[in-house]
C-alpha cells in the first residue's frame, strides 16, 4: 500500500509504500528534502507532520521526546502509517544534481599524517560527477554496506575526487583503506550525498568549525567559495588533539595570507609541552564563542565528531542563534567501529 505525502508550502506531492522511508520516496520521487547521516543522528532531515501519523522501527537517537510531543518526526527514519501533510523547507539546489552509482578507480594515495590518508579517486572518461561542496559519497562494498566519506574538494576541481580518511582502531574498513588499498584498485560508490553545502545567497559572515578529518568539507566550501569571489568573512577554526593532527597545517595558513576577509585559527585539546604551543587550546567550540560572544548573526557550518557537533550546536543555540543559521555534517561510528558521516 503507498501513502500519500504531501508538502502545502511547495504544493509538491509524493508517495510512500510502508517498508520505505519517507526520504527515500521523496529523493526517488525528485523531491529534494534536507537530510545528512540517513541514520536518524544528525538531525537535518527533521520535519513537522500537521497531519497523518508515522512509525519507526526503532526511535533514531536523534529524535528527542520533545520533538516527538511537539509533531517533528525525522524522515530518514520515519515511515508512513497514513496519508500525511508534512512542514519541510525543500533545497531547491540539490534538485540541479543527480545521485549516481558508478565504478571509480583509486588514483592516488597520500599519507598526510599519522593517521590521515588522502585518496584520490578518478571517475570513468564518461562520467562527470555534479556535486556542491560539502556533500559526501558512499563506497558500497560487497556486502551492499555503506561506508561514506565527505569530499574534499571543491566542484571546479573535478579532475579527480578527493577524501581524507582517518584510522580508526578497530575498524576493518579504515585499516583495509592504509594497510591493503592499492593504486589502480576499483570501487564502487554512490555520490553525491547529504544536504551540506554553502549557503551562497545569505548575507551574513561564516564561521566554520571542524574537528579532525572534519576539516576536509570545510577545504571543500572554502575553495569554492574563494572560487566564486565570495566577498565576506570567513573564520575557519580547526578542533584537533595535538599539533601533529594538524594534517594540512600549511593550506589554511596559505589561505589567510592570500585572502584578506579569510581567519584561521587552530584549537589543540591536549597540546602537551613537548611543541611549546602557544595558541588556542580546549574545545573548537568554546574557542568560537570566545572570540565571537555574539554569535547570532553568522552562518556557522559544523564538520566533525558527534560530540563536538552536537554539543556545539546545542550551546550556539542556547547563546540565540537561530536553529536556521547552524549547518552541520556530524562523523558517526556503527557498530563495527567504521567511520561514516552525517550532516
Amino acid at each position: 500500500m503507498k501513502y500519500k505525502i504531501s508538502i502545502p508550502t511547495t504544493q509538491h506531492s509524493f508517495f510512500a509504500s510502508a517498508d520505505e522511508t519517507i526520504l527515500e520516496a521523496a529523493l526517488q520521487s525528485g523531491v529534494s528534502l534536507p537530510y545528512g547521516c540517513r541514520g536518524g543522528r544528525c538531525g537535518a532531515c527533521k520535519g513537522k507532520l500537521l497531519k497523518g501519523s508515522v512509525s519507526y522501527k526503532e526511535i533514531p537517537k536523534g529524535l528527542k521526546k520533545d520533538m516527538q510531543d511537539d509533531g517533528y518526526a525525522l524522515f530518514c527514519q520515519a515511515h508512513a502509517c497514513s496519508d500525511l501533510e508534512i512542514a519541510i523547507d525543500e533545497v531547491e539546489k540539490l534538485k540541479q544534481i543527480k545521485i549516481l552509482r558508478m565504478p571509480a578507480k583509486v588514483a592516488k594515495l597520500e599519507q598526510l599524517s599519522h593517521d590521515v590518508m588522502r585518496v584520490y579517486l578518478k571517475l570513468p572518461e564518461n562520467i562527470r560527477l555534479k556535486f556542491f561542496a560539502g556533500q559526501y559519497l558512499d563506497f558500497i562494498q560487497d556486502n551492499g554496506e555503506h561506508r561514506s566519506f565527505s569530499i574534499a574538494n571543491a566542484p571546479h576541481d573535478d579532475d579527480h575526487i578527493e577524501l581524507h580518511i582517518r584510522h580508526i582502531d578497530g575498524g576493518e574498513y579504515t585499516q583495509y583503506i592504509f594497510d591493503r588499498m592499492k593504486v589502480g584498485e576499483i570501487l564502487r560508490i554512490e555520490a553525491p550525498l547529504g544536504s551540506f553545502m554553502l549557503q551562497e545567497s545569505s548575507p551574513r559572515p561564516i564561521i566554520l568549525m571542524g574537528g579532525g578529518t572534519g576539516f576536509a568539507p570545510l577545504k571543500g566550501i572554502i575553495e569554492h567559495a574563494f572560487h566564486i569571489g565570495l566577498e565576506k568573512p570567513i573564520h575557519l577554526f580547526w578542533g584537533v588533539r595535538s599539533l601533529r593532527d594538524l594534517y594540512m597545517p600549511d593550506l589554511p595558513v596559505e589561505w589567510a595570507h592570500r585572502f584578506p576577509l579569510f581567519q584561521f585559527t587552530p584549537v589543540l585539546s591536549e597540546p602537551g609541552t613537548e611543541n611549546n604551543w602557544e595558541g588556542k587550546t580546549g574545545f573548537v567550540h568554546q574557542a568560537v564563542m570566545k572570540q565571537y560572544p555574539d554569535l547570532k548573526n553568522f552562518d556557522i557550518y559544523m564538520s566533525g565528531p558527534p560530540a563536538m557537533v552536537y554539543g556545539a550546536r546545542d550551546e550556539f543555540m542556547e547563546k540565540g542563534v537561530p536553529e536556521k543559521q547552524l549547518f552541520s555534517d556530524a562523523f558517526e561510528f556503527n557498530s563495527q567501529m567504521e567511520q561514516t558521516e552525517t550532516g
